[in-house]
């Protein structure tokens, strides 16, 4: 278990930095971030590298039990080198290159920018790729498509043969988007040109910009893996950050460890356990969480403070309880000069100590305590929950409903219904093995791969809870022509008769039984096929009498379909499974499993809360014997490990 910062020892002299370790000590610090941006004081000169300093400080921060997470520093090319290659900045929209004032500038794309980034990578491969306390590398930093992406000649190119290379003909391009409305065929692939950012263009031309721009960084990040897995076996990464239009998935593929960077606010813990969530099944092995704030974000001015006592405590413990292995803040010590002055993080620029650091040391020190149940148990989940890049793209282009933000609407209507039960949130390209139940709510495109595998994942036994809004585009952003679905009508035994994307208060609904059901966001109205049999009527309004939820038996499982976003209360009715134990609102529980059995508890919102233990548990951070009502206090831990019964 790894509990650090991010570190910039080309910033301070060597009796600072040795300062520096002896303050990791003070805190239980045991990892450092360290060379992400250090590309100038690697290569001082073209073709002249100076890593000397680079290395000794690796051996000290080893001689002091201090772990080194190391970077490549492809963000940050040297001024000299950009200076004497302009070509290699991105271009906005009117061909303006990027000045050379802050990071990720560089195009993606560049020939030139590639080779000199692979020159660097196996540099730093070949001298630490078998260095003693190097656990890991991080590629680049927060990769992303920024500024809407480059605009560069090249890229350009690129983007019409990346369109050649999926369309094959302009006339199927034509086709595939609906481009004769207004008029808007292409002649060829040369008279496409890249959407600006916020101007109004097709939707379909959108998506394709987009996912151009994430395959140049897929290959990017790629390409540097290669490099760094033949000179070293240590696991390769590459930071990323709070959404899913840069796919996990697909990144994935090259690097060996997911890697995570947040700043969410206080208020938003559940939204980080969200994150978790998601990025724990992608690979069969710990995710590190790389950067999160210490006390609050800032460039040149402070924001998104203020932290409340515990609140950096309960931050610490989350990624570790929900089955991360690294906790990394950005960052250790204040800059003392440049963009991020404002910035918080564990040590002031002048070496003293900010509050929240505390914090961080009781959570190091309460991890310490508990280091065998985590090591001996894992976190595993009968619930997943889709979570898709294409419907990220999809809806980014044409929401269709109006302020909807997928990722939002995910997290607060969908996610947050299920504090108290192990979820996985995954992509389409995941495994729907080991599965009891499966939601999958805006769900823009399911493809023929991913449509067959949970018709094989119902007919084996499971539960499939599908829509609202799922089922309802193509990959290019294109609605569907024969029925609103490419295949739910006819696998859900339902046909939707009508739909009325608005949401207001017009619609009202009820369980068969009578009980009222809360419906919003968006509405059809369903007609059960025979077979097929309705959950829930809609009792007010144009579409009274219709079925709002339906429900059809395939093999040994069930579709369930909704015509309407529901309430928590009525998705965790739909999903039928207990909870890991009573628990208040507030309170997240974690099962685990393994050698080592027992569940976690963290309070979440700042306030009081319960648990409620059906047997005697051994609290492992307090040493206490717990059961039955158990109180937890604002932004507490407990570690519960399940108590051997006495024979």
């Amino acid at each position: 278990m790894y509990i650090g910062a991010a570190y910039y020892p080309e910033l301070w002299e060597e009796s600072e930095i040795e300062k520096d370790i002896e303050r990791c000590g003070e805190l239980g610090v045991n990892c450092l971030r360290i060379g992400e941006f250090a590309w100038s004081k690697m290569e001082p000169q073209e073709g002249v590298f100076d890593l000397a300093w680079l290395e000794r400080i690796v051996d000290r921060l080893h001689r002091a039990g201090i772990s080194v997470v190391l970077c490549t520093p492809t963000c940050t090319p040297p001024r000299w080198f950009l200076d004497r290659n302009p070509e290699v900045r991105q271009a906005d929209p009117t061909g303006r290159r990027e000045n050379v004032s802050s990071r990720c500038h560089t195009c993606k794309t560049s020939g030139v920018m590639r080779k000199k980034n692979r020159e660097i990578v196996e540099v730093l491969a070949r001298t630490f790729g078998k260095r003693q306390g190097v656990i890991g590398w991080q590629i680049d930093n927060e990769l992303f498509n920024y500024r809407g992406g480059c605009y560069c000649g090249l890229c350009k190119a690129a983007f019409r043969r990346y369109l050649e290379g999926k369309y094959h003909t302009i006339d199927e391009l034509n086709r595939r988007w609906g481009m004769s409305r207004w008029s808007l065929e292409y002649g060829s692939f040369e008279d496409i040109v890249p959407p600006e950012p916020n101007e109004w263009r097709h939707p379909s031309l959108r998506t394709a910009w987009r996912q151009f721009q994430c395959e140049q960084i897929y290959s990017y990040v790629a390409e540097q893996a290669e490099i760094l897995h033949r000179y070293s076996d240590l696991p390769v990464g590459t930071d990323m950050m709070p959404n899913n239009v840069l796919s996990y998935y697909r990144i994935a593929e090259s690097v060996d460890v997911m890697q995570f960077n947040h700043y969410d606010t206080a208020a938003n813990l559940d939204v980080t356990a969200f994150n978790y969530d998601f990025l724990r099944p992608i690979k069969q092995r710990p995710f590190w969480v790389t950067e999160t704030q210490v006390g609050w974000n800032g460039s040149e001015v402070a924001e998104n403070g203020y932290r409340p006592e515990g609140n950096c405590y309960a931050n610490t413990w989350l990624p570790i309880a929900m089955g991360g292995e690294m906790n990394l803040y950005w960052l250790f010590r204040t800059h003392p000069a440049g963009h991020e002055l404002a910035h918080g993080a564990l040590f002031s620029s002048c070496g003293r100590r900010y509050h929240m650091a505390d914090e961080a040391r009781q959570a190091s020190e309460a991890i310490g305590k508990c280091r065998e149940f985590l090591e001996g148990s894992r976190v595993t989940s009968e619930i997943a929950i889709h979570y898709s890049g294409i419907a990220e793209h999809n809806f980014l282009s044409a929401p269709l409903l109006k302020d909807f933000s997928y990722r939002r609407e995910m997290i607060r209507s969908i996610y947050m219904a299920f504090p108290h039960y192990n979820t996985d949130v995954i992509d389409l390209p995941h495994s729907l093995d080991g599965y009891r139940v499966l939601i999958s709510p805006f769900l823009s495109h399911i493809d023929a791969q991913t449509g067959e595998r949970i018709r094989q994942f119902v007919r084996g036994g499971g539960v499939w809870i599908v829509g609202p809004m799922s089922d309802i585009m193509t990959d290019d952003t294109v609605k569907y022509t024969a029925a609103p679905f490419s295949f739910l009508e006819e696998f859900a035994g339902s046909v939707a008769e009508d739909e009325y994307p608005i949401d207001n208060d017009v619609f009202t609904a009820e369980w068969k039984d009578g009980t009222p059901l809360p419906i919003s966001r968006c509405y059809d109205a369903l007609k059960p096929m025979p077979g097929t049999v309705s959950l829930a009527d809609y009792r007010q309004g144009m579409f009274a009498g219709a079925s709002v939820i339906t429900e059809r038996r395939v093999g040994a499982g069930r579709v369930i379909l909704l015509g309407s976003l529901v309430s928590h209360d009525a998705l965790r009715r739909l999903v039928g499974m207990a909870p890991t134990a009573d628990a208040s609102p507030n309170v997240r529980l974690v099962r685990r499993t393994g050698a080592k059995n027992g569940m976690i508890a963290l309070e979440l919102e700042h306030k009081e809360g319960y648990v409620v233990l059906e047997r005697e548990y051994r609290e492992l951070i307090s040493g206490r014997v717990l059961s039955g009502r158990v109180a937890v206090n604002p932004y507490e831990v407990l570690v519960l490990q399940e108590e051997a019964p006495n024979i």
